[in-house]
């Protein structure tokens, strides 16, 4: 088996075709010609979509004692935002081109519209990326609300009321999994830059002299576990911002990038928040956001070490890391390589033939992997088709039914990325599964 893609420069509409012919992810609203930068995740898309939350969520809450989850609401009012500084400083430099009138993100287009070529601008405006909207039945002032730009600020405001249910004392996190708005002027590159996306992010609060240590690491952890479902070391690296680069929160601020079709970019963000998120909202909501230590007999407002991931922009990247076009025997397949943990599915059960003798041993098969394992099921075309569609869609292993199945009790399972196939009794198949799939 010899690859043929080491690199290649198609990789992003390759993978933008296999999204949406495999089932992965529909451009939005597209019997109306669609929406731009909103995107449907179809059937195995939302699969994959919630594999590669479950693998965050398990990684940093299930398998933490110092972490628990809570899940805010998006619409919140504008005394929020005004805390957090969002009202004031949440912006990107907007520009007119003279000449064909698009707008554009300043500091994404190197001085040349990316539409028509010109070099003419109108001078640059601060842009507030958040929705505005209104709630209730009258509109004004009093009813205006936003919908949120980030996750972050429900973990800010729930500070007393997470302290007070779960008796943790720091260091400890609260971790959230959801929706985030943002009006980004440009959006661009399939889903890495939407303006509807979700985001997986902690806030880590910790004494203020142990921030630099969590800082160090929550970078590693977060590092490490890109690399533990799958993105190659050589597509990985840490980029650390220069002070004059930093949010306005941020005492510290390290990006996990991946080496995407365009360059290396953002994939998550670990920042050193200090204390600025508790202390805003407690100055404008009176609340007192603080930590009394009964050992040493002292009151202080935490730190916050922030991991900020997005789920839809991770995504992503694990498609483009495991996508790969090889030769099986002369043949060319496009396979994805995916962990087993976000594999849409991670078995296929495959009977040889339509015919009803076996359905039988097939279905008993199915129901014997089904509660271990997101199955799929497939009895149309050849065998060898059907191998190569679950290789295009990431499937880690294929369970052939054929008639000798009937007198022997066996099924052949097949692997992905070697293909080699074995022989495995059907009693010993969830086993030998669970062994290849370290469940073991």
């Amino acid at each position: 088996m010899d690859s043929v893609t080491d690199t290649d420069p198609e990789l992003l509409d390759k993978v933008i075709n296999l999204a949406k012919r495999r089932g992965f992810i529909f451009p939005s609203a597209e019997i109306y010609g669609g929406f731009r930068s909103t995107y449907d995740y179809g059937p195995l898309g939302v699969n994959m979509l919630r594999n590669v939350k479950a693998a965050w969520w398990r990684s940093m809450v299930q398998m933490r004692l110092d972490v628990v989850g809570i899940d805010a609401a998006i619409l919140g009012p504008p005394a929020v935002w005004a805390a957090s500084g969002h009202l004031e400083t949440f912006t990107d430099p907007l520009v007119d081109c003279r000449q064909c009138k698009e707008r554009w993100r300043e500091d994404k287009i190197d001085g040349v519209c990316p539409n028509c070529g010109s070099t003419e601008f109108t001078e640059a405006r601060a842009f507030n990326l958040m929705f505005k909207t209104q709630a209730g039945p009258v509109e004004g002032e009093g009813a205006t609300a936003y919908l949120r730009p980030e996750t972050a600020q429900g973990m800010f405001t729930n500070f007393t009321n997470v302290l007070a249910s779960t008796r943790k004392k720091p260091p400890f996190g609260i971790a959230q999994i959801g929706k985030s708005f943002r009006n980004e002027i440009t959006p661009q590159n399939f889903v890495f830059r939407t303006r509807e996306f979700e985001q997986m992010e902690m806030e880590y609060f910790v004494p203020p002299a142990d921030a630099p240590h969590w800082y160090r690491y929550w970078i590693d952890q977060r590092f490490n576990w890109y690399l533990d479902l799958g993105i190659p070391a050589e597509k990985l690296r840490l980029h650390e911002h220069a002070a004059a680069d930093l949010s306005h929160y941020s005492r510290g601020t390290t990006d996990v990038e991946f080496a995407y079709p365009w360059g290396w970019d953002e994939l998550e963000g670990i920042a050193n928040r200090g204390d600025y998120d508790l202390t805003q909202h407690s100055h404008a909501s009176g609340a007192k956001l603080e930590y009394f230590d009964q050992g040493a007999n002292e009151r202080y407002t935490p730190y916050v070490i922030e991991p900020a991931a997005g789920a839809t922009r991770a995504m992503m990247a694990f498609l483009l890391a495991a996508y790969h076009e090889d030769l099986v025997e002369g043949e060319s397949r496009t396979v994805l390589r995916l962990d087993w943990r976000l594999a849409p599915y991670q078995v296929a059960v495959l009977p040889l033939s339509k015919k009803s003798e076996l359905e039988g041993v097939s279905q008993e098969v199915l129901g014997l992997l089904q509660p271990h394992f997101a199955c799929d099921y497939d009895v149309t075309q050849s065998i060898g088709r059907r191998y190569r569609r679950q290789d295009e869609v990431g499937t880690p292993f294929c369970v052939t039914v054929d008639f000798d199945s009937i007198e022997d009790r066996g099924v052949t399972v097949r692997d992905r990325d070697t293909t080699e196939q074995v022989r495995v009794p059907i009693e010993g198949l969830l086993a030998h599964l669970r062994g290849r799939t370290d469940q073991g």
